[in-house]
């Protein structure tokens, strides 16, 4: 099932992807985490990946993200086929082209806000200034802060200003709210939704928390690692406005 286009929209695809199929083994079972998964993500758009656990969400981001191979088919990010590209050339891919947001922080202790963000700035292209990440996400007052003396929601937010500092192309977020309360999930889902609107980033947020489904422009729902439908929220809500 191929995902249709954004209506009314002539937007370029930016990463497009062609029977998806991911096999792996775990003692002695084969696993089918992908069944044949067709997906395009548009330039600018912001996009949720709905799903339960083991929907074969994060296999799917993994792949798209050049974290993972798949076992069969073809993920073409613009004009590079990132299913034969070689290690090196995915590395490239990976440093230049993608931002990562995970559940869980993965945030240097040692280092202050504005530190933890210039790990990634100073292998960068041509990235943002570490300050102007951090008052994107709305931290530009804790930007001498270490970890511990962060909130959780605040933590994370870090970690978005880490991931688009370099300014990726795309946004790949695997469960961004899923270690935090309603509360401070909301203020990380609003600080996604400012990276997309003001610097245009093609944002992909993977969820099992179907409200947070009302933020995005689409809504591609996975089960038994296929796609089950599409949808466009309709009225879509922003990230202040979803109560789970």
């Amino acid at each position: 099932m191929v995902a249709p286009a954004l209506a009314g929209s002539p937007r370029e695809v930016v990463l497009s992807a062609r029977g998806l199929t991911k096999q792996y083994r775990m003692g002695e079972i084969d696993v089918i985490a992908l069944r044949g998964v067709d997906i395009d993500l548009y330039e600018g758009e912001l996009m949720v990946l709905l799903g339960a656990s083991g929907s074969g969400k994060s296999t799917l981001l993994n792949i798209l993200g050049g974290l993972d191979v798949c076992s069969d088919g073809r993920v073409v990010y613009r004009d590079l086929e990132l299913t034969t590209a070689d290690e090196e050339e995915l590395t490239a891919y990976r440093r230049r082209h993608v931002g990562f947001v995970f559940q869980f922080y993965n945030l240097l202790p040692s280092l202050t806000a504005r530190e933890n963000v210039e790990l990634v700035t100073e292998i960068a292209d041509n990235p943002m200034d570490a300050a102007e990440a951090l008052e994107l996400v709305g931290l530009g007052s804790r930007l001498d802060h270490f970890p511990a003396q962060l909130s959780g929601g605040e933590q994370q937010r870090v970690a978005v200003a880490r991931a688009v500092a370099k300014r990726p192309d795309v946004l790949l977020c695997d469960e961004p709210t899923g270690a935090l309360d309603f509360e401070t999930g909301v203020k990380v889902l609003a600080a996604l939704e400012r990276v997309n609107q003001e610097l245009g980033t093609t944002t992909a947020i993977i969820t099992h928390n179907a409200p947070i489904a009302a933020i995005a422009e689409r809504v591609i729902t996975l089960a038994d690692g296929r796609i089950a439908r599409v949808e466009r929220p309709s009225p879509r809500k922003r990230a202040e406005e979803i109560r789970w």
